[in-house]
């Protein structure tokens, strides 16, 4: 019966919460004995039913979508091509890219049997995320600026179809503070390739 009520308790929090992880399931159970030994008998029983998937270690999911690894790498967004192809910066579909400023293992993983790519950034350029509603969860992309800054600072190569859309669609004054804890060389490779030539804008930015 405590087990069956467990199950349940777990299935409605499942319901709720499309990314668990081990701990909040042995928060659930946490009066039941032998948490530990229980809570992977517990994971194994919703694997095998097909209720629960491995998503990356400690973490699982109900869904099968492999863009929600980001949540297992907090602070962490998804960008570069990947919110190019979010926000229509071009036509090209790409596998989840995960920019995280955890100290963490980078390059290719396999999550739900797709390939993700982790990325490290450092902390003090975390910023520009904003949410984007899913039909299960709303994820965290780089807005269209910070991509456009990530792009430049992670070196990648960009079309001159690209580099025009960034330069029809970025707010300026959004880009200058967003760009204020940047090297000036980065600074000034983001500021040319979109045109900005403001003289106000471009002394303010490279203000300390």
């Amino acid at each position: 019966m405590g087990k069956q009520k467990y199950q349940h308790d777990l299935e409605r929090f499942l319901a709720r919460n499309p990314v668990v992880s081990y701990a909040s399931i042995a928060r659930i159970v946490r009066h039941q004995k032998k948490v530990k030994q229980y809570v992977k008998q517990l994971i194994r029983q919703l694997i095998a039913k097909g209720k629960l998937k491995p998503l990356v270690k400690g973490y699982y999911t109900t869904q099968n979508d492999a863009s929600l690894a980001v949540f297992c790498f907090q602070p962490a967004y998804l960008g570069l091509q990947d919110a190019l192809s979010h926000h229509n910066l071009w036509e090209q579909e790409t596998i989840p890219i995960i920019i995280t400023t955890r100290a963490v293992r980078t390059g290719i993983r396999n999550v739900l049997g797709s390939n993700v790519l982790l990325r490290h950034l450092d902390k003090k350029y975390y910023l520009g995320i904003e949410y984007h509603a899913t039909k299960a969860i709303a994820l965290p992309y780089s807005d269209v600026e910070k991509t456009c800054i990530d792009m430049v600072h992670f070196k990648q190569k960009m079309s001159p179809e690209v580099k025009q859309e960034f330069k029809k669609r970025v707010n300026l004054p959004k880009l200058e503070i967003y760009l204020k804890p940047y090297p000036a060389k980065t600074k000034k490779t983001v500021l040319d390739m979109v045109g900005a030539k403001r003289a106000a804008l471009i002394k303010n930015t490279f203000k300390k």
